[in-house]
């Protein structure tokens, strides 16, 4: 067999192998990997190119490979069953700000600089250290903080306001391709999209990306900037009207003079504006 032909059947193997040996040792984002993965997946990597070049033999270059990659596996499911063992190979977080003051002991034992906390404190948007009541090092290096409590973005539950549970939105279209997929998910078809599109004034061809809230609302993206298209204003017309209808039951109610009639209106306008309130939080962001 020619030399090029084994160097592309060894390289596609392990390139196979490989892809396959990732995908069992688990999703791990780069940034935030623990040190000892980023050695694992080095030296596996280090390996398999060795291997695939024929500078090491094939079948001690695939035993190594199935000792770095089982290896790590293994280790995993022990840390799952033994917080001792998840401390020793990935470590403990350190305190960094506690109640607003900077640790200067814990920046050392970690060596960190006080520049090296600050720009990772101006990386998160915060640019004073006397608005941070806490800060940790995680064991992937991350630093999380907490803000006091009086520098935190103003909640719905701080103003004593009720929201909605909101789903995530559906991609119906993209690169002027409809998602058939995505339409079924919320109960949707062509025919009803096609309707949306008409309404808008937009040809499939033009929309690079068409989303789909839980609500129905239909958001598109067109290839051609230069044209705007109308936001979607379902919701809000809806309450719109059923303020116009609640006012509409005060009127009659203040205009008539026959007081059962005039009981009746109240009423209504009573459950009416009850039932406003409670979709209020729903249909107005």
């Amino acid at each position: 067999m020619p030399e090029w032909l084994t160097v592309f059947l060894r390289g596609a193997g392990l390139w196979l192998f490989i892809l396959a040996a990732v995908r069992v040792m688990g999703k791990k984002h780069p940034s935030r990997m623990r040190p000892f993965d980023f050695v694992n997946y080095t030296v596996v990597g280090v390996v398999a190119a060795l291997t695939a070049s024929r500078v090491m033999a094939l079948v001690p270059g695939v035993i190594l490979l199935g000792v770095w990659i089982l290896s790590p596996i293994i280790l995993d499911l022990l840390m799952m069953k033994s917080k001792w063992v998840h401390d020793f190979v990935s470590g403990k977080e350190t305190v960094l700000i506690r109640q607003g003051k900077i640790m200067e002991e814990n920046l050392a034992q970690v060596r960190l600089t006080g520049e090296d906390l600050l720009r990772e404190l101006r990386s998160k948007s915060v640019f004073k250290t006397a608005d941070v009541e806490f800060a940790v090092l995680e064991p992937t290096g991350e630093i999380n903080i907490l803000l006091k409590s009086d520098q935190k973005p103003v909640t719905a539950q701080d103003l004593g306001q009720k929201t909605a549970p909101r789903n995530e939105p559906q991609t119906v279209i993209l690169d002027g391709n409809i998602i058939d997929e995505a339409l079924s998910n919320l109960g949707l078809n062509r025919e009803w999209l096609g309707t949306k599109l008409e309404a808008a004034g937009v040809s499939l061809n033009n929309v690079f990306i068409g989303q789909v809230d839980a609500v129905g609302d239909l958001f598109l993206d067109l290839f051609d900037d230069s044209l705007e298209v109308p936001a979607p204003k379902i919701k809000e017309l809806i309450y719109a009207n059923l303020e116009k209808c609640h006012a509409d039951l005060m009127g009659f109610s203040l205009q008539t003079k026959n007081q059962q009639a005039k009981d009746i209106f109240n009423k209504d306008a009573k459950k009416l504006l009850e039932v406003k309130e409670q979709l209020k939080p729903y249909l107005l962001k």
